[in-house]
Formats: structure tokens, C-alpha cells, sequence
């Protein structure tokens, strides 16, 4: 992508099809995303660019001094032939007085700087347009993937989001930046040049049109497999660089197991099968390369054979047959270039189709029409009445089923019970990730469904079991349960946490950028920072998902007792593993299969001789042990 956009960057527009024509079509054939998938089936047709046209209507002023550009630039090329035509015909045939020969190339010299301005201003504006509709669409798409609920990104990889919202809105801008303006300046030039030839010499472009036919054929039929191939290619590339990512992201665990030579035995198979079909991209680029030179070249010289001919019987002037070969090489070059510029156009229409997707998906957690409003001050009461939930794509397990639970405001309630129990989904109902299929949750009394979600989640604050971070400074990832809060008011939760000796040791203070996902913390650095992060939420109900099943004894103490701060005067759902860190819980709900089995205090459960007191039995001996 980088060296793409360096070429593009750097392209002149010059006179002839070798300039910028010549080069945009070479790197449309060239081009390869780098993402895996293709473009859908169903962009065979243009239909799908109405998106960026819909965002183009946005800048009239721009697009119209970008066609005024377009016009300018069109016409200077054309006018160069002319200007040749005018030195030969007045300059020379005049007696080849330098005076006469100078002013005629002043003459060229204005038409030059003329096209150089146009093109500056065309590569400007057409340029910006590109980057700006590209820019819009990215937040378009941005905006609506943060309104989608979780159940999207179960069924659709976040990486390949990421590939649409990279490369194809690179091929969109290269479509608007590049393609259009490529294929309204060869149209231009391919009907104005053509008119000029008639005017001309008519008989010459009689056999020029009929030879147009025979190059524009091989574009066609080579570009088509050229374009197949580099589809190919484009997935065998996409294979080399998601086995990249994982073996790099994976390295601790391949060098642990001594698979070094392993992976690079299948990384360089994987690379043989992308130069394999390199080769043969390469092979039919070299073929249609050389049937396009000797056609177009070949004609010029027949061309200027037959015009050197009626040259020498005085039928037309040496400066006629100069401007018709220079003319008809643009021509034959515009018309050529058009062919290509369709198939950019179509891959375009490609991009498009992905990102209108991603557009146009709707929430299916969404606020009603007409929203209640949650009781003020909350309470903290939460309710699940014959709750059931299938994810969406396990329609056929029921993760929670008939699931009746009421939690009293300031209750903490302990869930336990084996991996795969539907423990983590009770929060994410609670939260309205999701909705139950059957049944109904209630915040304080109201049905979650009848509330905007975002009110549900203000409520709520969350410690996940992975203190999550992100890319940023300390105060940053401090002040995401509260963007408003202020240092004191950091500082403060900070240390209810058990946070603030390690941030005070940090190089910059708050200002200390943490490294991607918090990597120069530890796990229990992070778990602090998220306890941190969660009281100044300041919520009343309080989800804490094995916040301290990952650490060490001593983290989990100091992690333990911002916890115990954290859920005074909340209501608390604690998802834990350890069974040590629950039996202070006003009530624990032993959980199986998605159902509730058991319920009570520690003291309660461990007499009855259940599944509680198996696992507790299990972990409390393994503990002394």
C-alpha cells in the first residue's frame, strides 16, 4: 500500500497515454489488497458507487473547479498537436526564419504552462476529493459499527471489518482520486481528439478507427484473466499475511515448543504459492504488453508511412501528418486506457457494495420509540423473570434457560459454577448486549427492552476478568468509566484502588502512555486500573467478572481490597472461579447448563452436600494442600 501511494503521489500528468494514464492503469492492474476477501458476486455493475457519489454531492465547489481542471487539462493536450502542427507548417515552411520558428514555440510554451496549471489544480482538487469522501465514509461506517450490538461481531470477524475500512476505502479513493478523473479526461480527449483527426485528415481516421478495435480487443480479453489472476494473488497474499500475524502474535508458544522451523517451513510454502501465481500475472501482463505495443505501434508506423506518402504528392502538409500521428496516439491511448478504467471502476464498485454493508446494517439493540425513564436516584434492583438465551450463532444450546433470579438493591450475589454454566452471559443480558429470546430483565422495576440502552449501561459499571486497556496515557484509560472526572477526582479512585503508589513511580505521571492493551503494566496493575476505572463510574449495580482469577496472592489481596471498597452500598454480581473470594456474598447461585441448582449462603450450600460443596470441597483442599 505504502509504495502504491508513493507511485500514485508521485505520478506527473503529462501529454501523452505513457504519463499519468499509463501509470494508473498499470497500478489498478497491479493493484493487491490487503485484505483476503474479494468483492461480492453481484458487483458486476456500478450501481454500488451511488455511495460515493451520494458523498461527492457534498462538495459542489470542489468538483466544480476539479471539472473546470479537467476541461483545461484536456484541452491543452489536445492543443499540443496543433501547436506542432502550426512550428511545421508556418514556422519551417517559412523560409525557416528563427524569429517566425521562436514565436510559434512561445505559442507551445503558453500551451504547456496552461497544462501544467490545469494539472496542478486537477491532481489538487480531485485529489482532495478523494481523501475527503474516503475520510467521510470511514467515519460513516465507524459511527454505525459502534451502534451495533455484540451478536454483529460474533458473526462477522472484526479483521475482516478492518480489512473493508482499509483497503477497500483505499480502492474507493483510488476510484475517486485517480480512476474517475483518468476516465473523464481519456473520454474528453478520446472524443475531441477524434473530431480533430476528421478535421485533419478524414481518410486517415477512417483506418485509425478501424485499427482502434484491435487494441482495445486484447486490453479487454488480457485484462479480464489479468484481473482473475491478481484476485488470486491478492488471496495468496492475504494467506502470508494473517499466517504473520499469528505465528508473530503466537511466538512466545512456538519458541516454547521449538516449532521455529516448522513455521518457516509453512511460511515459505505459503510464499512460493504467492510467486507461483505472481508468475503468472506476471506472464499474462507480459504478453498483453507486447501485443499492445506492436499493435499501437504498428499502426502509428503504417499510419505515418501512408501519411509521409501523401506527404510527397503534396496531398496533405508535413505539419498535418505530425499533429495526426501525435494525435492519434493519444487517441488510441484514451480509448485503451478507457478499457481498463472499467475494470477499476467495477473493483471499485466492489469496495463499495463491502462498505455499504457495513452501512447499512441496522442495531438489533436499538431504544424504542418512546423510551421510559429509570426511576431517580436508582435503586440498584435487577430482576430475570423465566429468562431464556441462545447465542446467535448456537442456536441450538440454550446458554441460559428458564432463568428466574431477583436481586435486591445493595444484595452482592455470587455466581458460580463450571466453565460453559452461562455465568458471563448473565452479564451480558444484564447490560442488554443481547436480548433473551423468552422472558423478561428488569432494571428497578423496568423491562430493559422498554429502556434506551444507554441508560441501562450508565448504571453499570463493569470489572472485566481481563483488565482491559487501551493505547493510551493512564488518565486516559482512567477517566473512560467517567470522561469528565477530574485529576483529583483520578487520584482519588486511584487510591481506593490500590492504584496510586505504582502510577506515582510511572515516567510521566498520568500522562504515561501504557503501551498497546497496557502491555507495560502487570496483570494486576491492569486489574487495579480497571477497579479504578470502575468506581469513578460511580454506578449503583457493580459486575465484577473473576476480576482476580488471573493473579498472583498478593495482587489478589491488594486487588481484593479496592474490591471490597468498590462494593459498599452497591449491588454486586461477583462471577468467580475461587470460591474464597465469595463467601462474604449475601447470597451465591450455584449455576449448570444455564440453569440455577442451587442457591444460598457458603455456610448453607457447604452443608447441603451439592455441587457447591463439591467445588468448594475440591478448591478448599487443593488450597491447603
Amino acid at each position: 500500500m505504502d509504495d502504491r501511494d508513493e507511485r500514485l503521489s508521485q505520478t506527473p500528468s503529462v501529454t501523452e497515454r505513457s504519463g499519468d494514464e499509463s501509470e494508473a492503469s498499470s497500478l489498478a492492474l497491479d493493484w493487491i489488497g490487503t485484505g483476503k476477501n474479494e468483492p461480492p458476486e453481484r458487483a458486476r455493475s456500478l450501481k454500488p458507487l451511488r455511495m460515493v457519489i451520494d458523498a461527492l454531492k457534498n462538495y459542489p465547489v470542489q468538483i466544480t473547479f476539479a471539472a473546470i481542471a479537467l476541461l483545461i487539462t484536456a484541452g491543452a493536450t489536445l492543443a499540443i498537436p496543433a501547436g506542432f502542427k502550426l512550428i511545421i507548417d508556418r514556422g519551417f515552411a517559412a523560409g525557416g526564419d528563427p524569429a517566425d520558428i521562436g514565436r510559434w514555440f512561445r505559442y507551445l510554451l503558453m500551451i504547456v504552462a496552461v497544462l501544467a496549471a490545469g494539472t496542478a489544480l486537477r491532481f489538487y482538487f480531485v485529489s482532495w476529493l478523494g481523501e475527503r469522501v474516503v475520510a467521510d465514509i470511514r467515519r460513516r461506517v465507524h459511527d454505525n459499527l459502534l451502534r451495533l450490538a455484540p451478536a454483529f461481531y460474533e458473526e462477522n470477524s472484526p479483521k475482516e471489518i478492518s480489512s473493508r475500512m482499509t483497503s477497500d476505502t483505499a480502492l474507493i479513493e483510488q476510484v475517486v482520486g485517480t480512476t474517475v478523473s483518468v476516465a473523464l479526461r481519456n473520454f474528453l480527449m478520446a472524443i475531441g481528439g477524434t473530431i480533430y483527426l476528421f478535421f485533419l485528415a478524414p481518410q486517415l481516421t477512417l483506418g485509425l478507427l478501424l485499427v482502434i478495435p484491435l487494441i482495445i480487443i486484447p486490453i479487454t480479453l488480457f485484462g479480464k484473466r489479468l484481473r482473475d489472476v491478481s484476485r488470486s494473488s491478492q488471496d495468496r497474499v492475504a494467506d502470508v499475511g494473517a499466517m504473520v500475524t499469528e505465528v508473530l502474535s503466537s511466538m512466545k508458544i512456538v519458541q516454547a515448543f521449538n516449532q521455529e522451523r516448522r513455521e518457516g517451513g509453512r511460511f515459505a510454502e505459503a510464499v512460493e504459492q504467492t510467486f507461483d501465481t505472481a508468475k503468472r500475472r506476471i506472464l499474462i501482463r507480459a504478453v498483453m504488453t507486447s501485443i499492445i505495443i506492436l499493435l499501437i505501434f504498428g499502426s502509428i508506423t503504417i499510419l505515418m508511412w501512408r501519411g509521409a506518402i501523401g506527404v510527397a504528392e503534396g496531398n496533405i502538409s508535413g505539419g498535418t501528418i505530425a499533429a495526426f500521428v501525435i494525435t492519434g496516439g493519444l487517441v488510441a491511448g484514451a480509448f485503451g486506457a478507457l478499457t481498463e478504467v472499467y475494470g477499476d471502476l467495477l473493483r471499485g464498485a466492489g469496495a463499495a457494495s463491502r462498505l455499504s454493508e457495513l452501512l447499512e446494517e441496522r442495531a438489533t439493540i436499538t431504544a424504542p420509540s418512546r423510551a421510559e425513564k429509570l426511576p431517580d436516584p436508582p435503586r440498584g434492583s435487577l430482576s430475570f423473570r423465566g429468562v431464556t438465551f441462545r447465542y446467535p450463532t448456537r442456536m441450538d444450546v440454550a446458554a441460559i434457560d428458564n432463568f428466574t433470579l431477583e436481586i435486591e438493591p445493595g444484595e452482592t450475589v455470587a455466581i458460580v459454577g463450571p466453565s460453559g454454566a452461562g455465568k458471563s452471559t448473565i452479564f451480558q443480558l444484564a447490560e442488554r448486549f443481547y436480548d433473551p429470546q423468552a422472558g423478561t430483565i428488569r432494571l428497578d422495576g423496568v423491562p430493559l427492552t422498554r429502556v434506551d440502552p444507554a441508560e441501562i449501561r450508565k448504571r453499570m459499571a463493569l470489572v472485566p476478568q481481563d483488565g482491559v486497556l487501551f493505547s493510551a496515557n493512564a488518565r486516559d484509560n482512567l477517566r473512560y468509566g467517567n470522561w469528565e472526572a477530574s485529576d483529583e477526582a483520578i487520584w482519588e479512585a486511584a487510591r481506593a484502588a490500590n492504584a496510586e503508589k505504582f502510577l506515582t513511580t510511572l515516567p510521566d505521571g498520568l500522562d504515561t502512555y501504557l503501551g498497546e492493551s497496557g502491555t507495560r503494566l502487570s496483570g494486576g496493575q491492569q486489574q487495579r486500573m480497571a477497579i479504578a476505572r470502575a468506581i469513578l463510574r460511580d454506578a449503583p449495580i457493580l459486575l465484577l467478572d473473576e476480576a482476580t482469577s488471573a493473579l498472583d496472592a498478593q495482587s489478589e489481596r491488594l486487588v481484593q481490597d479496592a474490591l471490597d471498597r468498590l462494593m459498599k452500598d452497591r449491588t454486586t454480581l461477583v462471577i468467580a472461579h475461587r470460591l474464597a473470594t465469595v463467601r462474604a456474598a449475601d447470597r451465591i447461585i450455584v449455576m449448570a447448563d444455564g440453569r440455577i441448582v442451587e442457591q444460598g449462603t457458603h455456610a448453607q450450600l457447604s452443608r447441603a452436600g451439592g455441587l457447591y460443596a463439591e467445588l468448594a470441597a475440591l478448591q478448599f483442599t487443593d488450597q491447603a494442600a
